[in-house]
C-alpha cells in the first residue's frame, strides 16, 4: 500500500513527522488520497483490514496500554524506600555488618517482589474492567457500515460521523455537511471549528488549521461527515503528543494529594527524630558508625513500606468489587473520590426517569390531536443523519406512518441543516410525491416560535399574533405541568431548484404543532435518592429541560422543589452568588453546557467532593470538571471518555453500591495509615528515650528493620478486611489534621508499655550487663504488641467482640505473633542477636499486652467521641 502515513506499531513518529504527512494528505483530491491509501468509498475488505492491523497495530496510545514487564520492575525498583535499604545494606556489608546487609537484602527482596506482583495483578484487573467499556467507530467495510470497536481501526478504513462522536483517527473528509470539530483537546479553544471536504490550496502555518482534516481526540459538536483514515494510534497527531499532554494537563485527585500531605507529615517527623536518635547515640555510647546505622533503620522504621502496595490492591480489590455491582472504574484513583463524594449532580432524564420516552401527545394549537404533526415528525426523525436522541425513537416508534405514507418509496431528502446546541432546533428538507421541497423544523419551543411567521389552526394557514404566542404558551405550560416534555414543529415550502440549505433557511415558517414525550420517573429513583442522603450525599438535579418539567418530575422523586435556578438567571451572577445559590439550592434548570460546568465548580470551591453523572454530549465538560465523572455504557463516547467510572446500569442504586464500596476501599487505607504511622511513631519515641539513658543501643539496628518486616507483613492482608456499617454511614475524605492528630494521641501510647518492659527487663531480668536479653525482650513485646493492636485500630467498636477483623488479617496476625514468639528460640536467633527468654518473661508480657489494649481501646473511644463525633 502506498499510504499517506507509513508506520509499523513500533517506530517513534516525531510531531513534525506527522504534521508533514498530515499537510500531505490535506493537498489534492479525494481520489487521489484514496488511491495513494490503497482503498475505495466502499472501504477495506476484511481480509485486508486484518493485515493492515498486523502491520500497524492497534489503534490506542502507548500510555493508554497496559505495562509491561520491565516497566513494572523499574518502578517497583526505584523507590525511596528501595534505595534506601539498598544503601544501608551496602554500607552494612562494608562495615562487616553481613547480618544487617542480609536482612536488609531481604526486605528488599520481599517488599518489591510483593509490590511487583500485587501492582501486576492490579494493572491486569484495571485492564480487564476497562476493556468492558466499549468504544465504537461506524467503519465502511466491504461496501457496508456497521460498528467495531475504535482500537480495530486501520488506516485506509472508511468511517461515518455523526454529532456525539468521538473522532477515532485522524481523518481526511470525504465529504462534510455542516461539521463542527470540539478541537478543544488539541488547541484549547472553546468554540468548535468549522470543517469541510475540499482539498487545501495552501499549507496553513499549523495543520491544526487544516480545515478537510480531522484529528484523533477531538470530538464532533454537529453535522454529519464521511472521512479517510489517514493514521491511527501512535502515528496520530495526538498520539505523538501523549506524554506531552498527560504531563501537562493530568490533575492531581483529592486521594493523591492527601497521599502527597501524609508523606510530607512523616518527612516532617523524621526531620526531627532521626537526627535527634544520630546525636544522641553518637554522643553517649561514642561509636558514630554505629549510632548512625542505628539511626538510618530508624528511619526505615518510620516509614510505612508497604503504603504502596496496600494502596494498589485496595484500590484493585474495590474496583473488582464495584464491578460486580456493576460499576466499571476507568481510573483507580478516582474510588476515593466516589466514596468521599458528598454532592451528586446528575441530570434526570434515564437517571431520575426511565429514560424510555413515549410520544404520548401530537397536538395542534388548539390541543387537538393531529395526524399531520405526527407524519411530519416522522418525515423528520426518520430522515436525518446526526445523532438520533431518545425523542426522535420515540417518534420512529410509529412504524403505522411510515406504512401509511411509504416514506422511503414516496420521499426523498433533500439537505439537511443538523441540531446544534445554540439554535436548539433541526431542520430535513424532504421532496414529496408532488416534488414539493417542504422544509420541517422541529425543536424546542421558544426556538421554533421565534423563527414561525404563521400558524396553521383548523386547517387554516394564518398570521401568527401574539395571541397565537400565549396560546401556545400556555399549552406548553400545561403538558409540562403534567410532566411531559414538548417540542414544537414547524414547515416551509422551498424552491424546487434549491439543494443545499443553512440554518438562515429557517425563517417565516408555518407552525404546526406540539409533539408531547413522557419519560416517567424510575420505580427505584425516590428510593436511591433517600439512601443516597441518609448516607450523606446530597442530590442535586442539573437539567437542560425547563422549570415546570424538572419541577414535576423532582417532585414525584422525592426532592425539594421550593427553588428552582435557572440558567439565564446564572449568566447575571457572580461566582459568589452562584455559589451561595449552589449550596441551597437543588434543581438547576434551562442549564447549557457551560452553566453545568460552572456549578461543579462552584460547589468543589465550597469544599465539596462533587460527582457528575452525564451521558450526552454537553455533559462531556461536567464530566471532566467534577471530583469523580460518572457516565452509563450507553452514553456517547466523548462522555464516556470524559467519565472516570461507567455504570453498565442507568440507576441510581448502582451507584450508591459503588459509594459505599469507595468509602469501604477508603476505610482499609486510612487503618493502614493510621495503624502504622502511630505505631511507628510511638516505637521512635521510646527509642529516643531509650537512646538517654541505656549504655547500649536499644535495639540493634537488623533487629529494627526485621521487626519493622513482620509488622508491615502483618498487615498486607488489610486489603480483605470489612469496614463498620456505621463508618460507612457518611462522606470520607483525606483530613491529614485528623491524621496527625491520631498519631499523636495514640501512639504515644506504646511508648508507655515500651518504657514499662524497659523496667521490666533492666530490674526483674537485670538486663544492664546483657544487652541481648534486653533487646530480645523489647523486640517480642513490641512486635506482640504492634500486632495485636491492629485489631483495636480497624474499628471504632470494641475489637473481637463488636466487630472482628477478616479470616485473611486474623491468620496473618497470628502467624506474625507466633513468629515473634519462637524467633528467640530458633536457628536465626543468633545471626539476629537473640537470646533465649526466661520463663517469668511470658506471663508479665501477657499482662502488658492486656493493659495495652484496654488502655488504647479507652483513649481511642474518647477520641472519636471527642473529634469524629462518633
Amino acid at each position: 500500500m502506498q499510504g499517506v502515513m507509513h508506520h509499523t506499531a513500533t517506530p517513534p513518529h516525531t510531531a513534525g513527522q506527522i504534521a508533514e504527512g498530515l499537510l500531505a494528505a490535506a493537498q489534492g483530491d479525494i481520489d487521489a488520497a484514496l488511491a495513494r491509501a490503497g482503498t475505495t468509498p466502499a472501504g477495506l475488505s476484511n481480509a485486508e483490514a486484518g493485515q493492515r492491523l498486523k502491520r500497524y497495530g492497534f489503534n490506542e496510545l502507548a500510555h493508554g496500554r497496559r505495562s509491561q514487564l520491565l516497566t513494572h520492575i523499574t518502578s517497583a525498583l526505584i523507590n525511596p524506600l528501595v534505595i534506601l535499604l539498598g544503601i544501608l545494606a551496602l554500607i552494612s556489608l562494608s562495615v562487616g555488618d553481613v547480618r544487617a546487609a542480609v536482612m536488609m537484602a531481604l526486605m528488599v527482596v520481599l517488599g518489591v517482589s510483593l509490590r511487583f506482583v500485587q501492582e501486576w495483578r492490579a494493572d491486569a484487573a484495571a485492564a480487564q474492567l476497562t476493556a468492558m467499556v466499549h468504544t465504537t467507530a461506524t467503519a465502511v467495510r466491504e461496501g457496508r457500515a456497521g460498528d467495531i470497536a475504535l482500537r480495530l481501526l486501520v488506516p485506509g478504513d472508511i468511517v461515518q460521523l455523526s454529532a456525539g462522536d468521538l473522532v477515532p483517527a485522524d481523518l481526511r473528509l470525504i465529504s462534510a455537511k455542516d461539521l463542527f470539530i470540539n478541537q478543544a483537546p488539541l488547541t484549547g479553544e472553546a468554540l468548535p471549528v468549522e470543517k469541510h471536504a475540499l482539498s487545501a490550496a495552501r499549507p496553513p502555518a499549523s495543520p491544526l488549521d487544516l480545515q478537510n482534516i480531522c484529528f484523533f481526540g477531538t470530538s464532533i459538536v454537529s453535522g454529519t461527515a464521511s472521512a479517510l483514515v489517514l493514521a491511527t494510534g501512535s502515528a496520530t497527531y495526538f498520539g505523538s503528543m501523549a506524554t506531552h499532554l498527560a504531563d501537562t494537563s493530568a490533575v492531581v485527585s483529592s486521594f493523591d494529594q492527601g497521599l502527597n500531605r501524609f508523606t510530607w507529615l512523616l518527612l516532617r517527623f523524621m526531620a526531627v527524630m532521626v537526627p535527634l536518635v544520630f546525636l544522641i547515640n553518637g554522643i553517649g555510647k561514642g561509636n558514630w558508625l554505629e549510632a548512625f546505622l542505628f539511626a538510618l533503620s530508624v528511619a526505615v522504621g518510620l516509614t510505612p513500606e508497604m503504603l504502596p502496595m496496600i494502596v494498589t490492591v485496595c484500590l484493585s480489590k474495590g474496583a473488582l468489587a464495584m464491578s460486580r455491582q456493576q460499576v466499571i472504574v476507568k481510573r483507580l484513583s478516582a474510588i476515593q473520590n466516589f466514596g468521599a463524594m458528598d454532592v451528586l449532580c446528575t441530570d434526570k432524564t434515564g437517571t431520575l426517569t426511565e429514560g424510555r420516552v413515549v410520544l404520548e401527545k401530537h397536538l395542534d394549537l388548539a390541543g387537538a390531536e393531529s395526524p399531520e404533526v405526527l407524519n411530519y415528525s416522522y418525515l423528520n426523525s426518520f430522515h436525518q443523519t446526526g445523532l438520533k436522541n431518545m425523542l426522535d425513537m420515540a417518534v420512529l416508534a410509529h412504524v403505522e406512518v411510515a406504512e401509511a405514507l411509504q416514506v422511503r418509496e414516496h420521499y426523498r431528502k433533500i439537505d439537511e441543516i443538523p441540531f446544534d446546541f445554540v439554535r436548539r432546533r433541526m431542520s430535513v428538507v424532504v421532496e414529496d410525491p408532488q416534488q414539493q421541497h417542504i422544509l420541517i423544523c422541529k425543536g424546542a419551543v421558544e426556538e421554533i416560535l421565534a423563527v414561525c411567521t404563521y400558524v396553521e389552526l383548523h386547517g387554516a394557514r394564518v398570521m401568527l399574533d401574539a395571541s397565537h404566542q400565549a396560546q401556545a404558551a400556555a399549552l406548553v405550560d400545561t403538558l409540562n405541568d403534567d410532566g411531559f416534555r414538548v417540542l414544537a414543529l414547524a414547515y416551509t415550502l422551498m424552491p424546487g431548484d434549491q439543494h443545499t440549505y443553512e440554518p438562515a433557511d429557517e425563517s417565516a415558517l408555518t407552525l404546526l404543532g406540539l409533539l408531547a414525550f413522557l419519560d416517567p420517573p424510575k420505580p427505584t429513583a425516590r428510593q436511591a435518592i433517600a439512601e443516597l442522603e441518609q448516607r450523606g450525599v446530597q442530590v442535586k438535579v442539573l437539567t437542560g429541560d425547563n422549570e415546570r418539567v424538572a419541577r414535576t418530575i423532582c417532585t414525584q422523586v422525592g426532592l425539594a422543589t421550593d427553588r428552582v435556578v435557572l440558567g439565564s438567571a446564572l449568566d447575571a451572577w457572580s461566582d459568589a452568588q452562584l455559589a451561595d445559590a449552589a449550596e441551597s439550592a437543588l434543581i438547576f434548570a434551562k442549564l447549557a453546557p457551560a452553566h453545568k460546568e460552572r456549578i461543579i465548580a462552584a460547589l468543589r470551591g465550597r469544599g465539596h467532593v462533587v460527582g457528575f453523572m452525564g451521558d450526552g454530549i454537553n455533559d462531556a465538560a461536567a464530566l471532566k470538571a467534577a471530583d469523580v465523572g460518572i457516565s452509563v455504557d450507553s452514553a456517547v463516547d466523548i462522555a464516556k471518555e470524559s467519565s472516570d467510572i461507567i455504570l453498565l446500569e442507568n440507576s441510581l442504586l448502582v451507584l450508591q453500591a459503588g459509594v459505599l464500596e469507595g468509602r469501604r476501599v477508603f476505610g482499609n487505607i486510612l487503618k493502614y495509615v493510621r495503624m502504622a504511622a502511630s505505631s511507628n511513631f510511638g516505637n521512635m519515641f521510646s527509642v529516643v528515650g531509650a537512646s538517654l539513658f541505656l549504655p547500649f543501643l536499644p535495639m540493634l539496628p537488623v533487629q529494627v528493620l526485621t521487626n519493622n518486616l513482620l509488622y508491615d507483613f502483618s498487615q498486607t492482608t488489610i486489603p480483605t478486611d470489612s469496614v463498620d456499617a456505621a463508618w460507612l454511614q457518611h462522606a470520607r475524605s483525606w483530613n491529614i489534621g485528623a491524621t496527625q492528630r491520631f498519631i499523636l494521641v495514640i501512639g504515644p501510647i506504646s511508648s508507655i508499655f515500651d518504657y514499662a518492659t524497659f523496667a521490666m527487663m533492666l530490674y526483674v531480668f537485670n538486663a544492664w550487663a546483657n544487652p541481648a536479653l534486653f533487646h530480645t525482650g523489647w523486640f517480642v513485646e513490641s512486635l506482640l504488641t504492634q500486632t495485636l493492636i491492629i485489631h483495636v485500630i480497624r474499628t471504632n467498636k470494641i475489637p473481637f467482640l463488636q466487630s472482628r477483623a477478616s479470616l485473611p488479617l486474623t491468620l496473618t496476625s497470628l502467624l506474625i505473633v507466633a513468629i515473634g514468639i519462637w524467633l528467640p528460640f530458633s536457628p536465626f536467633a543468633d545471626a539476629l542477636g537473640f537470646v533465649a527468654l526466661p520463663p517469668l518473661y511470658w506471663p508479665l508480657v501477657g499482662l502488658m499486652l492486656l493493659g495495652y489494649v484496654v488502655l488504647t481501646q479507652l483513649v481511642k473511644t474518647w477520641f472519636v467521641r471527642r473529634y469524629e463525633g462518633g
